[in-house]
C-alpha cells in the first residue's frame, strides 16, 4: 500500500524538517507542562487502528477537561498550540507515520474508532485507500475549528455534519488515486499553511456561509428521512 514516492517525499522531508522539528519540541516544553508529542488511535486502512502522531497542543489531561471536539476557542489549547493548530504544524510528525506505512501523504484524514463505528457502508469506502496528512477535505474545511465555535452543541455538529461533510469531500481520493491529484493537494496545503503563517485573514464571512450551508445541507437530509 505504501507508496515509493511517498516514502521517499516524508523521510527527506523529516531530515529537511529536522531543525524545525527540535526548535517546535522545545518551545512546547518551555510553554507548557507535559509531553512534547500528542498520541492518539485512528482508525487506518480498512479500520485497522494505528497510533497517529502529533505535536501536543492541549493542556495535559485535555481529554478529561471538556468536549472530545476542540473549537476555536477553546481554552484548553495552549498558547503555543493555538499558532501550531493555526498554521497545521502539529501535523508535520505524521511524516513519521507516513514513513512507516500507515498514512500516505495525501488521503482521506483519520478519525477515531468511535467515529468510524457510526459510518454508512458507503462512507466507509474512505477505508479502502490509506488515511493521509492532507487531504481536499482538509483544504476545503480549513477553518474546522471555526465552524464548532458557533454550534449549540459541538459534538452533535462535529458527528452529524462535519463528518458526513468531511467524508463527502475525502471521497475524492477514493476515485482520484493519480499523481496529479496528490501533488496538487500537497501544493494547495503548503500554499495555505504559509498563508496562515504570515496571518493571511480566513475569510470569516466564507465561513459562516459554509456552516450555514452545512446545518441546510443536515436540516434536507433529516426532513427527507420523515417523508
Amino acid at each position: 500500500m505504501r507508496s515509493t514516492f511517498d516514502l521517499v517525499v516524508a523521510a527527506v522531508a523529516l531530515m529537511l524538517l529536522a531543525p524545525v522539528l527540535l526548535a517546535v519540541a522545545i518551545v512546547i516544553r518551555l510553554d507548557s507542562r507535559g509531553a512534547v508529542f500528542f498520541r492518539q488511535v485512528r482508525a487506518g486502512y480498512l479500520g485497522r487502528p494505528f497510533t497517529i502522531f502529533k505535536f501536543r497542543t492541549m493542556v495535559t489531561g485535555a481529554d478529561k477537561l471538556g468536549s472530545s471536539v476542540t473549537t476555536a476557542a477553546d481554552a484548553r489549547v495552549t498558547r503555543v498550540g493555538r499558532i501550531l493548530r493555526r498554521t497545521k504544524l502539529d501535523e508535520l510528525p505524521q511524516l513519521w507515520n507516513v514513513v512507516r506505512g500507515e498514512m500516505a501523504l495525501v488521503g482521506p484524514r483519520p478519525d477515531v474508532p468511535e467515529v468510524v463505528a457510526g459510518y454508512t457502508p458507503e462512507m466507509k469506502r474512505v477505508l479502502t485507500v490509506l488515511p493521509g496528512l492532507t487531504s481536499v477535505a482538509s483544504l476545503e474545511l480549513v477553518d474546522e475549528e471555526g465552524l464548532l465555535v458557533g454550534a449549540s452543541d459541538p459534538d452533535d455538529f462535529y458527528l452529524n455534519v462535519l463528518v458526513p461533510a468531511k467524508v463527502s469531500y475525502a471521497m475524492v481520493h477514493v476515485e482520484d488515486r493519480s499523481l496529479a491529484l496528490e501533488l496538487t493537494t500537497i501544493w494547495r496545503t503548503a500554499v495555505a499553511s504559509v498563508k496562515r503563517l504570515i496571518g493571511t485573514p480566513d475569510g470569516g464571512a466564507l465561513t459562516l456561509t459554509l456552516r450555514e450551508r452545512l446545518l441546510a445541507t443536515r436540516i434536507t437530509a433529516d426532513e427527507a428521512k420523515k417523508e
